[in-house]
């Protein structure tokens, strides 16, 4: 099998995890620990988090939508205070992974990620670094196209826009329920914890080397 694309989510993945931050803050905070990850987790396709991805409601009605819904789980988050945790940290091992796979291979990026005025100053695009988003052939924002990950969907766009067979491509993500649908198309999925455990496999599914 030869591969012709590697495509990428960007947050927690080529940035370190949001999850760090909201543990940080439930610390912080005497809140339940994981109540924003259980949050974003229940009904995950059309909760708060999952209609303000895909832009279908404001910062205000996502604020009170998420407050309402993580406490029915046992304590009030307000949404607004969840946003300015998402920013994480840029992993440069993953970045020059990436570099190295743009001169060999096509590469796309499918990104769950918020309206752009969404976090004050923080907008959309500034979320990514523009350095590395020009390293895709095709980037896809949910924000952007009113589809959001794990719809089928949103896979068969970007592969189709490539040009490329699903079975030749290698899709990385952090969360699992991301990658089913790109597994059961036939890609190579790869569920990331850590830049290294992630670049040793995608050197074992391209046969490139990425550090």
């Amino acid at each position: 099998m030869t591969i012709e694309a590697v495509i990428f989510d960007f947050g927690g993945v080529l940035t370190s995890s949001p999850f760090e931050a909201f543990s940080r803050f439930e610390t912080e905070r005497g809140l339940p620990i994981d109540i924003i990850r259980r949050t974003n987790a229940a009904n995950h396709l059309e909760n708060a988090w999952a209609r303000f991805e895909r832009a279908e409601v404001d910062i205000e009605t996502f604020d009170h939508l998420f407050a309402a819904e993580s406490l029915a789980l046992g304590a009030e988050v307000r949404g607004r205070d969840v946003l300015p945790l998402l920013q994480g940290d840029l992993r440069p091992e993953m970045v020059e992974a990436l570099k190295r796979i743009k001169a060999q291979l096509k590469t796309g990026c499918i990104t769950n990620n918020l309206p752009a005025n969404a976090i004050g100053s923080m907008t959309g695009r500034t979320l990514y670094v523009a350095e590395v988003m020009v390293l895709f052939d095709h980037v896809i924002e949910s924000a952007k196209i009113g589809l959001r990950k794990p719809d089928p969907r949103i896979y068969q766009l970007m592969v189709e826009t490539l040009k490329v067979d699903p079975k030749n491509c290698v899709y990385l993500d952090d969360l699992g329920v991301n990658l089913k649908p790109a597994r059961e198309m036939g890609m190579i999925t790869i569920k990331v914890a850590s830049g290294a455990q992630a670049i040793a496999e995608l050197e074992a599914a391209t046969g490139l080397k990425l550090n």
